[in-house]
């Protein structure tokens, strides 16, 4: 993998390409099946913020910070893949849903009200 961080979510894509055509998994990557491995690497994020009182950083010692980080790219790497398989811009769909949530959550109506938008 590209050791910048300004590789794109293009170039990323492209690279687990390889990483999985080079190891003969594109056979186990199939929507489903990543779907489920990003739901688990997602609900594996919150085991380093277990027990912490507010889990702010100031809380994360060393290890947990990189337990973090791995599991944010194990994450990413995992969103990406469904995206490709299911051939969605996953740039294009963050800026629609941004946009969607935009009209939702009006600033001047919801600025510091945490309430889901059906609530107020």
């Amino acid at each position: 993998m590209a050791k910048s961080s300004a590789i794109n979510l293009v170039e990323l894509r492209d690279e687990l390409r390889v990483f999985a055509a080079e190891r003969d998994w594109d056979q186990f990557h199939t929507p489903k099946n990543l779907a489920s491995a990003l739901s688990v690497e997602a609900a594996e994020l919150l085991e380093p913020f277990q027990w912490l009182k507010t889990g702010e950083l100031r809380e994360l010692d060393t290890r947990k910070q990189e337990a973090i980080r791995n599991e944010l790219a194990d994450v990413l790497i995992y969103l990406v893949r469904l995206a490709d398989k299911l051939n969605i811009d996953l740039l294009d769909a963050a800026s629609k849903k941004l946009a969607h949530n935009q009209t939702k959550y009006p600033a001047e109506k919801v600025r510091g009200d945490s309430r889901k938008y059906l609530e107020y």
